[in-house]
């Protein structure tokens, strides 16, 4: 059998097993369906479609729209989608204003202190970062982006965490222009917890704009907003295809998928916190992935006790029970094990919560952040750790990393010989030219060899 215990909601499973391979390679059915009332609504956006409209299509249109119709647009599809009325695009400072007076002071000194944590860290790590270089008549100018737009994901949820965690990085960077984009709630103002935060990190700008059209106004702009070279921020399923569709019109910074974390554990960790970490992912949507590696059968049984236990305080509790059921605690034989397994499955987030952790770090190859310790809880770094919280999912993190100051930055080659350079270097690159059968290339070279 697959299962050791399936009397919690945390699956316990045998390392070899189908189900744990599954999980592993990431084999979980994901519910690709949109559901009726979203479905209807899609085709009543289209009345002049002739079957069912898939949400590609959905966002092709009114990216083509928006693309067409601009400003006017725009606000056509954010009011009919958010159930919004507002006059003008833009936020107002007077709105801005307002927003510091609104939010309670202890959230403002919170904001505040996480901005300033992001930036240090960041500041950090641009000093760690390429530098521009000239070497020999050859090198390098590294350069910020000129311009540069964040969707600020949420309408009336506050997830002021989210801003400072993407719009810092841009700043420290030194990108010259920064604007946002955010779905208005009913009354048409934005989350005053958003705007404090967009404030705070250095944004310059604050529109309102939701979903697939916030990201087609940033791709072409619009008569208010104007057009930007590079998109970043995590969205829901509308933003995610709006920017495999827009990319190449204009940059985008990744595809996030449902959030994830893979806790590695032995016999000296806290099932207690093990649990809790857990369910801190779980909570984020029912298609997150929380996964627990551990040595023991013991301490998976423990840690499930647990999850059952501290579930029931969530006041997100059906939406975590789901994640959970979609996650796992596979029982390895040994941490080594463990660490080729997270390699494999290549999670957003590691925690390791095990007695010597440095002796696990150099061997983990995968993931978008190590989270070290049981003093260094993943949810620290959604806030107030340092590093940016907008990380690689899906396996991404084989091969690309969490957001950082690189992004913001161009590296643009710099090639300034002399003439002794071009004589050298110049009969190889003709011949080499000619034997690709580009003659003009080759004459190019030939005729500044013979002046």
């Amino acid at each position: 059998m697959a299962e050791i215990n399936t009397s919690m909601l945390l699956r316990i499973l045998k390392d070899g097993s189908v189900e744990a391979g599954r999980l592993i390679r990431r084999e979980i059915e994901l519910d690709a369906s949109i559901g009726s009332a979203m479905q209807t609504s899609l085709n009543n956006t289209w009345p002049d479609r002739t079957e069912d409209i898939s949400p590609s299509s959905h966002v092709g249109r009114i990216i083509s729209e928006v693309k067409s119709g601009g400003d006017q647009a725009l606000q056509r599809f954010t009011k009919l989608f958010d159930g919004s009325e507002y006059g003008e695009t833009e936020v107002s400072e007077e709105e801005i204003v307002e927003a510091f007076k609104t939010i309670p002071i202890d959230d403002l000194e919170a904001i505040q202190f996480t901005v300033a944590r992001i930036k240090k860290y960041h500041e950090d790590q641009l000093k760690h970062g390429p530098q521009s270089f000239m070497k020999r008549s050859m090198g390098w100018s590294v350069r910020p982006l000129t311009r540069v737009g964040i969707y600020m994901t949420g309408g009336e949820a506050a997830l002021p965490s989210s801003v400072i965690h993407t719009a810092v990085p841009a700043v420290v960077a030194g990108v010259k222009e920064l604007v946002g984009f955010s779905a208005p709630m009913k009354n048409g103002k934005i989350n005053p917890h958003k705007l404090v935060a967009a404030r705070l990190s250095g944004v310059d700008k604050v529109y309102r704009g939701s979903g697939a059209q916030a990201l087609a106004a940033m791709a072409y702009g619009t008569e208010v907003s104007g057009r930007v070279d590079k998109i970043f921020g995590p969205g829901g399923l509308f933003v995610t295809l709006a920017k495999k569709q827009l990319f190449g019109d204009v940059g985008i910074d990744s595809i996030y998928g449902p959030t994830e974390t893979l806790v590695i554990a032995d016999q000296s960790a806290s099932p207690s916190l093990a649990a809790a970490d857990l369910l801190a992912q779980a909570e984020h949507d029912v298609l997150a992935t929380p996964i627990l590696l551990c040595d023991s059968s013991e301490f998976a049984e423990r840690t499930a006790e647990y999850v059952n236990e501290q579930v029931m305080s969530l006041e997100r509790r059906e939406i975590a029970e789901a994640a959970i059921s979609r996650g796992g605690a596979i029982v390895v034989e040994n941490l080594s094990r463990a660490v080729d397994l997270s390699n494999a499955f290549a999670p957003e987030h590691l925690c390791l919560l095990v007695r010597a952790p440095e002796e696990l770090i150099e061997s983990i190859t995968n993931c978008g952040g190590i989270f070290v310790g049981e003093s260094s809880p993943e949810v620290l770094g959604d806030y107030t750790a340092g590093p940016s919280h907008v990380m690689p999912t899906g396996g991404s993190a084989r091969w690309a990393s969490p957001l950082s100051v690189l992004d913001f930055l161009k590296i643009t080659s710099i090639v300034a010989l002399d003439d002794d350079e071009l004589l050298r270097l110049g009969p190889d690159a003709a011949i080499l030219a000619r034997a690709e059968g580009l003659t003009g290339h080759a004459l190019s070279i030939e005729r500044r060899l013979q002046r």
